[in-house]
């Protein structure tokens, strides 16, 4: 009998499950206790003043330019390495975004592109107002570099930490380097909410306009159905924060199951001709396993190594199609492959593996040895156009 090996799972415990149960005997469903709670937890976790929960990372990435001031005209640089929400959320105010390649071995932002890149910018006279840094597969960026280059240019910092929860830069957690930082809570994340996230900020003019944001524009002081301002249904709800507040509680031992697997994927994979191991850079005292993804040499064809693997038994996926070789922004920016050399390699040769904190030893022995059959018998060729996989969706 074969193996099964899941691509992702979440960790539901029965006291996860008790938690949700327990809120459906109750009258409040939205915006209620549990996410009061959940929000302080949060907050508490990491150091900031402030957390609103959202409806997801995408909405907080939103609300998020919004308090920034971000809007149209304005710019906003991020990663072409990302999920697409990195760079949806400038558009959503009407701001442009401005790739920035990234570092080769750890894959986030790179710091002195970075600085390049803005200086180009205001030597053009256009307007960048925020960075988007993004801390890519639950590893943080440079971020002090990063942070020197906005306060010498009077740049916003909201950190896309949607994959990274837990993590820490040089000992301080994520989140809270910059002016915000916003958290998601998707099932093949670290932690689950089914849906969800949060943003963090120290901020208490952003807590109170975020508030009124994600519940359709109502401030504090407004009448039933009295709304102040432009606002959205983005409302974390109270099944959702209850599950949050159940695995927040547990999420050093989510994080350590996680790191687990990770360990042992390295083990098997270190020597592996053919692939190359995630990196961890130095700057990162606790990285936050969110998926474990290899770099395929260069010889390989990826897409053929997840067709093959796929006909064994074994699901994989390419993490990430680079952003600016996705069609919309092909078609509205007139981005072309070989604008970010670093990011399109990275696109060509990722290959995420079966990841989660419950799986087994056996499970990874599995993918490991079918792997290391696929990339000796499989023919060796390039890569391909490393636009091709740019239609195609992860979830994120």
């Amino acid at each position: 009998m074969k193996l099964q090996v899941p691509m992702s799972a979440p960790d539901i415990s029965d006291a996860d499950r008790r938690a949700v149960l327990e809120v459906l005997t109750t009258p409040t469903l939205a915006l209620g206790p549990r996410l009061d709670r959940f929000e302080q937890e949060v907050a508490a976790r990491t150091g900031a003043r402030h957390g609103v929960g959202v409806s997801s990372g995408t909405a907080g990435l939103h609300l998020a330019m919004i308090a920034a001031g971000v809007g149209e005209g304005d710019v906003v640089l991020t990663t072409p390495f990302s999920f697409v929400a990195s760079a949806n959320c400038a558009l959503y105010v009407g701001a442009r975004p401005v790739f920035v390649d990234i570092e080769p071995r750890t894959l986030g932002l790179d710091p002195d592109a970075l600085e390049h890149t803005v200086r180009r910018l205001v030597a053009s006279g256009e307007r960048p107002k925020a960075i988007v840094p993004v801390h890519v597969f639950g590893q943080p960026c440079d971020m002090d570099p990063i942070l020197d280059t906005a306060e010498r240019h009077g740049l916003t910092v909201i950190e896309d930490a949607c994959e990274a929860i837990g993590a820490t830069y040089r000992h301080r957690p994520v989140g809270v380097l910059g002016e915000a930082g916003v958290f998601a809570f998707y099932p093949n994340k670290q932690m689950t909410t089914g849906e969800g996230g949060m943003i963090v900020t120290s901020r208490s003019d952003w807590d109170a306009l975020l508030r009124s944001l994600r519940n359709q524009g109502r401030d504090v002081f407004d009448g039933w159905l009295t709304h102040s301002r432009l606002g959205y249904n983005y409302r974390l709800d109270e099944l959702s924060a209850a599950l949050g507040l159940a695995q927040i509680a547990r999420l050093d031992d989510l994080l350590a199951r996680r790191e687990r697997v990770a360990r042992w994927y390295t083990e098997r994979l270190g020597r592996c001709a053919g692939l190359r191991p995630p990196a961890i850079a130095g700057t990162t005292t606790r990285m936050s396993w969110f998926v474990y993804v290899v770099q395929l040499e260069p010889r390989f064809d990826r897409d053929a190594v997840i067709a093959e693997l796929a006909g064994r038994g074994i699901p994989a996926r390419p993490y990430f199609p680079p952003i600016h070789l996705q069609p919309l922004y092909r078609q509205r920016f007139g981005f072309r492959p070989g604008d970010f050399p670093v990011a399109e390699r990275a696109g060509a040769c990722c290959l995420a593996l079966p990841f989660f904190g419950a799986l087994h030893e056996a499970q990874v022995d599995a993918v490991c040895g079918v792997l290391q059959e696929v990339l000796v018998d499989l023919p060796e060729g390039g890569p391909g156009r490393p636009d091709r996989a740019a239609g195609r969706g992860v979830a994120a």
